[in-house]
């Protein structure tokens, strides 16, 4: 009986790591996507920044091209 209600215990124990590895990998998961949205965020800050800089002072002719570069350099930076 002792043996039969340790195996039990045993196999447990064993489901328990198992689920426990389970949400470690679901944790990682989901701290990558955190990073690569993070990373978006950045970029599409920069991009916000730069354009908004561009066009304030400008009325109608705006260098798409130009922008666009700048928009380049400023993620490099």
């Amino acid at each position: 009986q002792n043996e039969k209600e340790l195996q039990d215990v045993v196999k447990q124990q064993e489901e328990k790591l198992l689920q426990l590895i389970d949400k470690s990998g679901e944790v990682m998961r989901l701290k990558a996507e955190v990073s690569e949205l993070k990373r978006l965020l950045q970029r599409a800050e920069t991009e916000a920044k730069v354009l908004w800089e561009e066009m304030r002072g400008k009325e109608h002719q705006v260098d798409t091209a130009y922008i666009q570069e700048r928009v380049m350099l400023r993620r490099e930076v």
